[in-house]
């Protein structure tokens, strides 16, 4: 066992960055451990910023994850409200609004950070779901806001839609490719079942055409101009088109960034450094390939394991995980776990159904599973990828579990 090292620093007050935090102390490391966080706020919970939280929901407050008071009780230092600057790698020191901090290891847990419509950054009423400050403030434009117009059809983009239509707003949602979520479930008849959600609900979905500009009254949006010469009214425009690892202050550090920070098969980046969570591209020893995973699952287990190689560099093991995330749209339930390869064959369902499963394969392996209001199937499927299941066997599953939708929700 090699010695474990004296001043943890942890780039990211983030769901990774927390995990790997309660990782250490439950580990029973005894060292000094400093957070640092460029929001103002404690670590907090993501997913419900588009979900819950915008839905208006009454006693749905703050999504935080943690208290100063569990953090004091954990002894770390945490430093918010402040982005870090610089590393240096050979020097081992981060910078944090003009100070260097020295360490002793690093985990950069940063994550992702929104991708801007250009040219609308003046322009009031349009908003961007970067954090919790921003999910406030968009709940107090759907207050107030009639008709809403979501750029983006992704899972973001998708579940805003959906707390706008349940705050009973008039919403349409605009998206560039001609079928929205191809990159996300690997198929246009898979993108195409769950974008039917939207009509079905009352939202309008526009698809095959981008966003040509805004147009506005005393500087606040009243329509978007469509790229095909349509207008679309808005009192409120809410910009979902993706995000990009927040890595830009790493440009002259040294690391291999490539949509991410490349790290090994241990979350390793260089001597001293680590990374996790959305910001880290890794090499699945799963699908032998890199992989940068957006999802909250991803993030939590990937803090923690890669907390527990830093204690203990010696004994480091591979960081396994089976890709696995949910979306909540229009009180539906979309769970994807595994890759999305090939064509998915439905079998339990159907495309046009509220209730679906459909399989991906490789050959004769079982890659990848996507449901609609499947909730107790999900995590059979995904444990069947993780033991490297055969197609035979994903089958047969399924024929297990064709029962009513009662039994299945």
């Amino acid at each position: 066992m090699t010695t474990a090292p004296e001043h943890v620093v942890v780039v990211g007050a983030s769901l990774a960055g927390l995990r790997a935090v309660e990782a250490a102390r439950r580990a029973g490391f005894e060292g000094r451990i400093t957070l640092i966080g460029d929001e103002p706020h404690l670590p907090y919970d993501r997913p419900p910023l588009s979900k819950d939280f915008l839905d208006g929901v009454e006693g749905v407050g703050d999504p935080m994850l943690t208290s100063e008071q569990n953090l004091a009780e954990l002894g770390v230092t945490v430093r918010l409200g402040a982005a870090a600057e610089r590393l240096d790698v050979a020097g081992r020191t981060v910078t944090v609004g003009g100070e260097k901090i020295s360490y002793d290891a690093l985990l950069l847990a940063t994550g992702s950070v929104p991708r801007a419509l250009p040219g609308v950054e003046d322009i009031a009423g349009v908003h961007m779901l970067r954090g919790l400050d921003d999910a406030r403030g968009l709940r107090s434009a759907f207050d107030d806001a009639s008709r809403v117009v979501v750029v983006g059809a992704g899972f973001i983009g998708s579940e805003i839609a959906s707390a706008a239509r349940k705050r009973g707003r008039e919403v349409t949602v605009i998206e560039a490719l001609p079928t929205p979520l191809v990159r996300a479930v690997g198929s246009a008849s898979a993108g195409a079942a769950l974008s039917a959600l939207h009509e079905r609900n009352g939202t309008t979905l526009l698809c095959g055409t981008g966003v040509d500009g805004l147009e506005t009254v005393d500087g606040h949006v009243t329509a978007v101009r469509l790229a095909d010469g349509r207008r679309i009214p808005a009192d409120a425009v809410v910009v979902g088109i993706g995000v990009t690892p927040a890595t830009g202050w790493l440009a002259d550090s040294g690391l291999e960034i490539d949509d991410g920070i490349v790290v090994d098969e241990h979350l390793r980046a260089a001597p001293g450094v680590w990374a996790a969570g959305d910001v880290a591209r890794w090499m699945s020893p799963d699908f032998a390939s890199l992989m940068r995973l957006e999802h909250w699952t991803n993030a939590a287990e990937m803090g923690a394991h890669a907390m527990t190689n830093i204690l203990d560099e010696s004994a480091s093991k591979p960081y396994r995980h089976i890709p696995y995330f949910w979306s909540d749209w229009y009180g539906h339930r979309i769970q994807f776990a595994g890759i999305p390869i090939g064509e998915p064959v439905v079998v339990t369902g159907s495309w046009d159904s509220d209730e679906f499963a459909a399989l991906y394969r490789e050959g004769d392996r079982f890659m990848g599973v996507l449901t609609l209001n499947r909730r107790a199937d999900i995590m059979k499927y995904r444990a069947l990828i993780g033991r490297g299941g055969s197609w035979a066997e994903a089958i047969e599953f399924a024929a297990s579990r064709r029962q009513p939708t009662s039994a299945s929700a």
